[in-house]
């Protein structure tokens, strides 16, 4: 299908894109690497007048080590993520995350912030940020802010971005429990989305769960940190009785997506599956 016509800016910095987000108001829609938007234009279920493009924003594209955190700029690609040293180390739920995404070419172009910043039920990576525990850096007229993420995704294709602003930076906590995570999903053979993605982030004592933070991607409207998984292995051994008893809870209680590939039954059983598999590999 073909879009409704539309007017093309292309920003050359965060200041002039927040500029053109103020002319342009609720009719413009910011464009990054597009595979979200541009769908979704092809569909009519958007129809912006204007588009923004901050693509070429140098200023964006950076993966820096701030002692406590990763500061991953939000123009940076699921290229740049994978195969960052750094982000393997310190954060690597996220580089398998970024290296399950697609293919090459929607992972040379497609970026961190443009997924973040659209909330797509399908996407990989809302489920892995929430186990991380980032903050969301924004900025807009009124200057910059940051968002915890448990703040973020507010429901389908929903966030807590305010009018007029503009994701700029993903902020990853550098603990021990982001050491030592893992990002495992159930992909749509063709598109590579996930009917399910699972990320844990965990510190263990003595063969027992300190502390863990379990995120979903792709089993509800949007990304959710699981607190009844979180809750039941937190301070358990970890063995196969309590790690099966653990992934029994995920996404109990919750609404979960259902659709012509997969059923909501289908998709909580992988959800609890693909808990048990991150949970053991982690511990």
């Amino acid at each position: 299908m073909i879009p409704e016509s539309f007017d093309y800016q292309r920003a050359s910095s965060v200041s002039e894109a927040i500029s053109l987000l103020q002319q342009y108001g609720d009719s413009a829609k910011i464009l990054a690497g597009g595979h979200s938007l541009v769908p979704t234009m092809k569909l009519r279920l958007a129809t912006p007048e204007t588009l923004i493009d901050i693509g070429g924003i140098t200023e964006l594209k950076y993966i820096n080590d701030k002692g406590d955190y990763l500061a991953i700029g939000a123009g940076t690609t699921h290229w740049a993520i994978e195969s960052s040293d750094l982000v393997s180390q310190k954060a690597p739920a996220l580089s398998q995350a970024a290296g399950q995404i697609g293919d090459v070419q929607v992972r040379n172009r497609g970026t961190i912030g443009g997924v973040l910043a659209h909330s797509d039920p399908q996407a990989d990576y809302p489920g892995v940020v929430l186990a991380l525990d980032a903050t969301i850096v924004v900025q807009g007229s009124g200057g910059e802010r940051t968002i915890p993420v448990s703040d973020y995704f507010t429901g389908l294709w929903e966030t807590a971005l305010g009018e007029g602003e503009i994701l700029t930076e993903v902020r990853i906590p550098t603990d021990s429990a982001n050491a030592n995570s893992c990002y495992l999903k159930f992909p749509q053979p063709a598109s590579r989305y996930p009917y399910v993605g699972c990320a844990v982030a965990m510190s263990t004592s003595g063969g027992n769960c300190s502390d863990v933070r379990v995120g979903f991607s792709g089993v509800g409207e949007c990304g959710f940190r699981d607190s009844g998984v979180e809750d039941a292995i937190r301070g358990q051994a970890l063995n196969e009785s309590s790690i099966g008893a653990a992934s029994g809870k995920a996404a109990e209680g919750r609404s979960v997506l259902s659709d012509v590939f997969v059923s909501e039954e289908y998709r909580r059983a992988m959800a609890q599956v693909y808990a048990k598999r991150a949970l053991t590999q982690l511990s």
